[in-house]
């Protein structure tokens, strides 16, 4: 009675309908749990939740930022300014743009704290709250019509965050930046590698001169595959940043350095 009793905004928020919020809060712990292991089923969830909000924040952030820097260019074409699409770099001296920068820092930084505190299962597909954001800023900001398309796109990005979110594995509790680097060297993950850099390198140099001007998916696609091994080396900072934050130093060992190396030759891609 009293595990229940400890959760009520849970079983408040699924008895009255809203299932999308109850779905991102953890269930109570279960009973056959010794007081040791239920600590640390705690500490395991209140992570996943710290993780959770930081990712929904980073979104709405990210979201909003697209829209304020696509303001600061129109400001900067009205004011007389030539187009970004033009080679233009006018709209570098308008602080709305500079402002939607900041707004993007900073939800790009809540981010990369949130893959140290939930596993990369719940942070990754928080990420499509930002279309979700994106769109609704636009609609009331730049008065952008939202079609029936984009409604419905909207509606399955919602469904499939629930759906990942809810059901998401447990992750083993991380006590060293070693373990990230074990799991990144099995041979699944390797062979995910070599498949992702493969696919990349046909794609940038046999699909995107031909047809990256006209189809976006082209660049979307280097873009998502390049993405999808920077996650494995955020996860290993943030957790090196983490656990060295509680007194056991980890940013000095090489699979740290790596996962740094690495994260920046991604976003040099």
């Amino acid at each position: 009675g009293d595990r229940v009793a400890s959760w009520p905004i849970s079983l408040f928020l699924e008895g009255g309908g809203m299932a999308p919020l109850a779905a991102m809060i953890p269930p109570p712990p279960p009973a056959h749990l010794s007081m040791r292991a239920e600590i640390e089923w705690l500490a395991g969830s209140a992570d996943n939740a710290r993780g959770v909000a930081l990712a929904l924040s980073s979104s709405l952030f990210i979201g909003a930022s697209f829209i304020i820097k696509k303001k600061g260019l129109l400001m900067s074409v009205e004011k007389g300014g030539s187009s970004a699409s033009a080679g233009g770099f006018s709209y570098l001296r308008q602080p709305v743009w500079w402002l939607g920068m900041l707004t993007m820092i900073g939800g790009e930084s809540a981010n990369f704290i949130a893959y140290a505190y939930a596993p990369a299962i719940l942070v990754t597909p928080l990420g499509a709250a930002t279309i979700a954001a994106s769109a609704v800023f636009a609609r009331f900001f730049l008065g952008e019509d939202m079609h029936i398309c984009g409604i419905a796109g909207i509606l399955l990005c919602t469904v499939g965050t629930v759906v990942l979110v809810r059901f998401a594995p447990e992750e083993a509790p991380v006590t060293s930046v070693e373990e990230v680097w074990s799991m990144a060297m099995q041979p699944v993950f390797r062979a995910y590698v070599c498949f992702v850099l493969s696919f990349t390198l046909a794609l940038v140099y046999g699909a995107a001169p031909k047809y990256g001007k006209t189809h976006v998916v082209v660049y979307v696609a280097i873009c998502s595959m390049i993405g999808s091994l920077s996650v494995m080396a955020l996860r290993g900072i943030g957790i090196a940043a983490k656990l060295t934050m509680r007194g056991s130093d980890q940013l000095r060992k090489r699979e740290t350095l790596f996962f740094i190396l690495w994260v920046g030759c991604c976003i040099a891609t």
